[in-house]
Order: structure tokens, then sequence, then C-alpha cells
């Protein structure tokens, strides 16, 4: 058997074998296997808060009054007689504030989400395999290249 059968050997499923004297060995490397999951990283929840707060306000209002002027006449002489049916209405008034409450929009709070593209660093030690050819003596050994990467 040549040196090179000696490296080979046989029996591995690696190794493939044409005849005696064609054998192959198989190199391998390792990749990534790169994988990306969703993570709950939190929450975000809008609600309402209500605040009470007092409001004092001036309100002009107005009312009546009734101003009695008297006055003397100097005694004058007069043909009514004195009764007590005779009367003066004089309706009086004010305004009175009344309160009350409507509700209005003052503002509006929206939320969205969006999507942020990062990117994030990986560094990992990554394995392949190469061929290593020992000879003993003086062989001769063409080798015609390979198409590793």
């Amino acid at each position: 058997m040549s040196i090179l059968g000696d490296i080979f050997g046989n029996g591995d499923d690696d190794k493939k074998e044409s005849n005696d004297d064609d054998k192959k060995l198989r190199l391998h490397k390792e990749e990534l296997d790169i994988a990306k999951n969703n993570v709950k990283k939190g929450e975000v929840e809008l609600s309402k808060e209500i605040i009470e707060e007092n409001k004092a306000v001036d309100v002009p209002v107005k009312r009546e009054e009734v101003v009695i002027e008297r006055k003397s006449l100097n005694n004058e002489a007069s043909d009514t007689p004195i009764t007590g049916e005779e009367t003066i209405k004089i309706p009086v008034s004010e305004e009175k504030v009344d309160v009350g409450k409507h509700t209005v929009v003052t503002g509006e709070v929206s939320a969205h989400k969006r999507a942020i593209e990062d990117t994030e660093h990986v560094d990992e030690t990554l394995k392949h395999e190469e061929a290593r050819i020992n000879t003993t003596g003086d062989p001769n050994v063409i080798d015609q290249g390979t198409d590793q990467q």
C-alpha cells in the first residue's frame, strides 16, 4: 500500500473508493447557523388620569334695587280722602349664576410601533479541515489545486 493509502485508510463513511489506486478524503468545515427569535422586551400602556382642580371665576351679575326718595311738600292742601287702599307694586329682579359643566376634547394621544433595523455583531470561531500530505522518501506527488474556500 502507498503512503497515501496509509494516510487515507479504509472503512470510514467519509472515505470513498472507486478502485484500489484512487482514494478520496472528504474535508469538512463549520458554518454559522444564525436564528433570530422575538423576545418580549416590555410593554407600553396608555391610560387616562383624572385630575381635579378648583376654578374660581368672577361672573358679573346685575340686580335691581328700589330707591325710596322722600320729600316734603310743605303741607299742601288735598281733596283726596285718607284710605289704606292705595298700593304701588314694583317688581325687583336680580341675576343668579347657574353653573353647569360640559366636556370638550382638548387633545389626542396616539401610539404605534415601528420596526427599527439594527446590526448585532457576532464573533464565533469556526473550524474547517484541510488536507495534509506527508511523504516519506522521494515519491512524485502532483497537487492539481483545490476547490476549497
